[in-house]
């Protein structure tokens, strides 16, 4: 295998960064974004496409602003919503009000990977363009040099088979070339039914109790990145 697919959220990075800073600033920011940047051509787009899912012509951009704020509370992956986060935490990044967090091991191996020569792809449910910034912006530096390229929901949603064909497809190999890693396992559980192989990423900061035997679903179960064999 030559090719490697990587989660975030869980992953690469904990899952407190992403719950404990990236969405609390993006909610208390959004807001005023919407209201200041609202006419933005790439704004404007993605408020439409709410609208479009809202399926009401009478709704205005509070409304708007007040349906990506339910969504934020309850978790919701749209690509919309993704899309206007990553918007608004470029301004948190480049500001400096955070750096992304990323595991020593990941950090280590990602680059250890890349001096072998194994592209290395991210597929996750931010934006394409918050992936970008989080690995532009992270506490082990700028690791995008990295990176071969970047997967979003806009291929179908991570506990699919399908997308995971998608992107094989898009990479340009077979499936088999690939290896995925999550910590979720459904997610490892759609992925290998496309015949990708897998590792389950189990760390003790994000998953306290260990996810053992039948839990793993069959997956290969890792601590760490430097547990993975390519």
């Amino acid at each position: 295998m030559k090719i490697i697919l990587t989660d975030i959220e869980g992953t690469t990075s904990s899952i407190s960064f992403v719950k404990e800073v990236l969405f609390p600033y993006a909610r208390r920011e959004l807001p005023n974004f919407i209201r200041a940047h609202a006419n933005d051509p790439k704004v404007r787009h993605w408020l439409d496409q709410v609208q479009l899912e809202l399926g009401s012509e009478f709704f205005n951009d509070e409304h708007l602003i007040e349906t990506l704020l339910n969504w934020i509370d309850s978790d919701r992956k749209h690509t919309a919503l993704k899309a206007l986060q990553g918007m608004i935490w470029v301004a948190g990044y480049k500001d400096g009000d955070y750096t992304a967090h990323i595991y020593q091991d990941a950090a280590e191996m990602l680059k250890i990977w890349h001096a072998d020569g194994r592209r290395i792809f991210i597929y996750s449910s931010g934006s394409v363009p918050a992936q970008k910034l989080l690995f532009a912006h992270t506490s082990a530096g700028d690791l995008t040099p990295l990176l071969s390229g970047y997967f979003d929901t806009e291929m179908g949603g991570k506990r699919d088979a399908e997308s995971y064909k998608r992107i094989a497809e898009t990479i340009g190999t077979e499936p088999g070339n690939i290896i995925f890693l999550s910590d979720i396992v459904e997610e490892l559980d759609a992925a290998n039914a496309s015949g990708l192989k897998t590792a389950l990423l189990d760390r003790l900061e994000d998953y306290p109790e260990p996810r053992l035997d039948e839990a793993t679903h069959g997956h290969h179960r890792v601590e760490s990145f430097r547990d993975i064999s390519i």
